[in-house]
């Protein structure tokens, strides 16, 4: 079944996700909607005695990837591949989705990373630094190399369509959603694979932001520290995990009596070509992100019923989004459910965009948007509705969530209920 401007319709079938607040997709959404933060102090390595300046993250707790692979396989993956793996199966089994040799030519894997298996990297490092080059372990690239999680759920699942990775920073899980739809409507493929996946809380990645005064440091109450629009935000704090959707051709989907979960309606992608950090002025890379969105969807802004925010929790990233929410919405904009999602489970980096999209289509299946927790102190430059600590009941019929990255790369993502 084709849409109106002829190319095939895309619908989510199965979903799966491994984040600071749940090891599944049950559990995050049960987490989201009571508002539960996922942040406290970093464990992975001893943040306090090594002086650094930000001590706090957002630590996936209890994962153990010996529940979808063998110990074997789990010594030969980043953390970063396997977090990707074990969302990966999830989503395939929520979808119902039965990869034969069949069909596995036209099932493919698009997921990325923003910095991909960096532990592995530092440890071997050490090992270079402190046993010399023969001492390094034969298996430091294909644990550290960003595509790798995408070429691991391929063996792992057999799935023999396109296979890439890619990589926009904070945008990337995002673009992987986007490219995978456009591949499937053009008939490329009819089911994809697609999302994100990060596991950089390391101490040269906590070093190397905090550097930049790019993270909170709001070490005493770290479940506070992520606080996206409130005039007391300080930076973001570092989360890992990852996020996984099956996106398929609507006849695929209804051939094989598939559970639809909504459609991907909308996909726009720009680039601010402006700074290696900050974000054009007036977010008017993300204006023009949101508005090919709403044209690919053929919508009007004020169709859309909630929208899930960028939303860092760092000073200039809130002020220049809602600047360019104003720019898009109009007047509508004040009237505009807006949330971050980012204050319970962190900044995911690369995973954040396709972790967010799961939680726009549990927002829609469930009629309830997301708050914006510790949201206490408004910000003068930060006015519109964000949905402020607690959950609301909407009906949801199109969403939009928004992701932007480091070097300049927006993406704009809507999704639509869907009604059979």
């Amino acid at each position: 079944m084709a849409s109106a401007n002829g190319y095939r319709r895309v619908v989510v079938t199965g979903i799966g996700a491994v984040s600071p607040i749940g090891l599944n997709v049950g559990e995050n959404w049960e987490a989201i909607v009571a508002g539960r933060s996922g942040l406290g102090p970093i464990t992975h390595f001893d943040a306090v005695g090594r002086g650094f300046g930000t001590q706090i993250a957002a630590e996936v707790k209890g994962f153990d990837p010996l529940t979808r692979v063998s110990a074997k396989e789990a010594r030969r993956m980043d953390r970063v591949i396997q977090f990707a793996v074990v969302a990966a199966f999830e989503a395939v089994e929520s979808a119902g989705l039965q990869i034969t040799e069949e069909n596995a030519e036209r099932v493919g894997v698009i997921v990325g990373s923003g910095i991909g298996g960096l532990a592995t990297l530092e440890q071997q490092a050490a090992v270079l630094a402190e046993k010399g080059p023969k001492r390094v372990s034969p298996f430091l690239i294909p644990m550290m190399i960003a595509d790798m999680p995408a070429g691991q759920i391929s063996i792992s699942l057999g799935a023999k369509g396109t296979n890439f990775c890619p990589v926009s920073a904070c945008a990337t899980s995002a673009h992987a959603i986007g490219e995978a739809t456009e591949n499937i409507r053009r008939g490329a493929a009819d089911v994809i694979i697609a999302g994100g996946t990060e596991a950089c809380i390391t101490p040269l990645s906590i070093a190397g932001f905090g550097s930049m005064t790019a993270l909170s440091t709001r070490n005493d109450e770290p479940q506070r520290a992520s606080r996206p629009f409130d005039r007391e935000r300080d930076g973001f704090v570092m989360g890992e995990g990852a996020a996984m959707l099956v996106l398929e051709a609507l006849e695929h989907a209804q051939e094989r009596g598939a559970t639809i979960l909504g459609e991907v309606l909308g996909y726009g992608s720009t680039a601010d070509a402006n700074h290696i950090t900050q974000p054009s002025p007036g977010g008017e890379g993300g204006v023009r992100a949101m508005r090919i969105a709403l044209q690919g969807a053929g919508l009007q802004p004020e169709q859309i019923a909630y929208l899930n925010a960028h939303g860092t929790s760092t000073p200039l990233n809130e002020t220049l989004e809602t600047a360019s929410i104003k720019t898009v919405f109009g007047e509508y904009a004040y009237r505009l459910p807006i949330s971050s999602t980012k204050s319970m489970t962190g900044h995911l980096l690369g995973a954040a965009g396709s972790l967010e999209a799961i939680y726009c289509l549990k927002a829609i299946e469930t009629s309830t948007i997301p708050p914006t927790i510790n949201y206490e102190f408004p910000d003068p430059t930060c006015d519109l509705d964000y949905v402020p600590n607690e959950p609301r009941h909407a009906d949801l019929p199109y969403v939009m969530t928004n992701s932007l990255g480091f070097g300049g790369h927006n993406v704009s993502l809507i999704l639509g209920k869907w009604e059979g």
